[in-house]
């Protein structure tokens, strides 16, 4: 075999993988998936709703908002919870952001990246534009989900290496397929469409080591790539048929290593959807465990004031860019473990169980002074217990408090909730989402809405799952708070 057919790893490439999504994407059918599958999307859907609606009252939306508003175009679909309006692009876009923006929304771990607030974005837009009914729109979005993971798990973890940030770069493949679908494309065009896509793919993660506002946007722009890159593909515009594979394709660009057999193998057959993370608080995947475990500890009795110092045992790979003290901005504090960490010893007493830590909790943290200082004795090491105990899907944590009587007390978590292992089911989303939209969304309504996606035969076109309003203002966030 020529070298040019291999990659870093060694393993062949030859095999199609751009024209081997595309036909299982082309041949997927509500009908053709698995019960279990059919019923995870209604959750999903379900779950990026709730996401959403916490996001539709951020500062970076507005700005987005201000920017695009006046660029125009054709208002065929609908913005989350609001009678405002856009064309499919950019609707996608606003959507992608107001759900994307949180560190709210499903993950999964192995690919790093988030599917859900890509995915569904441009599947909603697309399908208000052609009419497509419940069936359709969570068959697409299956499709998308699934194509959007294998590719991330074929270049993991190399890609993040490199600095990207995979929601992004993965993400316009699986908007794409959504997209590509519900416009009726076959195989071909699907490929096509991906083929465009891979050229859009971007997103870099110096966030993390600068700070910015730049991450809230990334699933907004990988979801309304998907929609232009799939619109261009049934106009007729062509892709380059490997755009995945290929020796200057997608995964040979942005990762050292790039593992085919990700991508081809159980395809149709074995869905990663059903490995996906949930997240019950609005931080990093990798941080749920962490919380978990401080508190149970705080439920044991312990109280802030009596910790002198606290030591957390992550997995080797969270190490650095999730364990630094130094904090610039909301976006780092939402993916640092010991910021999580004095958040919840200080919160977690006061708080109904279970434990919700908001976008609005970490905001009001930043300025805590107590936690700040407690952020300071939290340090994160590597565990061998904890490095086996984590897997691809879900990551573990042991936290030890050390306490100012000289004794410690420590709590390990080994599968936190949310992970396919421990999974957040219908009701139990649904009943976070009450939570979040409380005072917002009259509560009749949202039980129409949740019987309404619970028989996905009655949804007679994606316009019906738009229709939730906020009904009164939305809360103060907690810099108007304060």
């Amino acid at each position: 075999m020529d070298s040019e057919t291999r990659h870093a790893t060694g393993l062949p490439t030859d095999r199609p993988a751009t024209a081997t999504l595309a036909q299982f994407a082309a041949d997927l059918s509500y009908d053709r998936l698995p019960g279990e599958v059919q019923q995870r999307m209604q959750e999903l859907l379900v779950d990026y709703f709730r996401v959403g609606c916490a996001g539709t009252d951020t500062p970076w939306l507005e700005k987005l908002n201000a920017a695009m508003r006046p660029l125009g175009g054709s208002p065929d679909a609908s913005i989350l919870f609001s009678d405002q309006r856009a064309d499919p692009v950019r609707a996608a876009y606003l959507n992608g952001v107001i759900a994307g923006s949180l560190e709210w929304d499903d993950t999964h771990v192995g690919a790093m990246l988030h599917p859900g607030v890509t995915v569904w974005p441009a599947a909603l837009a697309v399908g208000e534009l052609t009419g497509a009914s419940g069936k359709e729109v969570i068959a697409a979005a299956a499709a998308g989900y699934e194509v959007m993971i294998r590719i991330g798990l074929s270049v993991q973890p190399s890609h993040f290496r490199r600095g990207f940030q995979s929601t992004a770069t993965c993400g316009v493949f699986g908007a794409t397929t959504a997209a590509a679908k519900l416009l009726g494309l076959d195989a071909k065009g699907i490929r096509d469409a991906l083929g465009i896509a891979a050229s859009y793919a971007g997103g870099i993660t110096q966030f993390f080591v600068s700070g910015s506002e730049v991450k809230r946007l990334h699933a907004g722009k990988a979801s309304a790539a998907g929609v232009e890159a799939a619109l261009f593909a049934h106009s007729g515009l062509t892709g380059p048929h490997d755009a995945i594979e290929g020796v200057q394709g997608f995964a040979r660009a942005l990762a050292d290593e790039f593992n085919p057999a990700q991508i081809h193998q159980g395809l149709g057959e074995h869905f990663h959807i059903m490995r996906l993370q949930m997240k019950p608080h609005a931080v990093s995947a990798r941080i749920l465990a962490a919380i978990e475990s401080t508190a149970e500890l705080v439920y044991q009795g312990v109280r802030p004031e009596e910790v002198e110092r606290a030591t957390v045992g992550v997995p080797k790979v969270i190490i650095g860019r999730l364990t630094g003290n130094a904090l610039q901005d909301l976006q780092q504090s939402q993916m640092n473990v010991p910021f999580a960490v004095a958040m919840t010893l200080h919160l977690a007493a006061g708080r109904p169980k279970p434990l919700v830590l908001s976008v609005e909790d970490f905001e009001a943290s930043l300025k805590d002074t107590d936690i700040r200082a407690l952020t300071d004795r939290i340090a994160c090491e590597p565990d061998a217990e904890i490095e086996s105990a984590s897997t691809t899907e879900y990551v573990a944590a042991r936290v030890t408090l050390h306490m100012r009587d000289g004794t410690t007390r420590s709590h390990i978590t080994p599968v936190p909730a949310g992970s396919a292992e421990r999974p957040m089911m219908f009701d139990d989303i649904a009943s976070r989402f009450r939570v979040v939209t409380e005072g917002l969304i009259p509560g009749e309504a949202l039980s129409d809405w949740l019987s309404l996606v619970r028989h996905p035969d009655r949804i007679a076109s994606a316009a019906d799952l738009m229709t939730l309003r906020i009904a009164g203002p939305a809360p103060a966030r907690a810099e108007e708070r304060a």
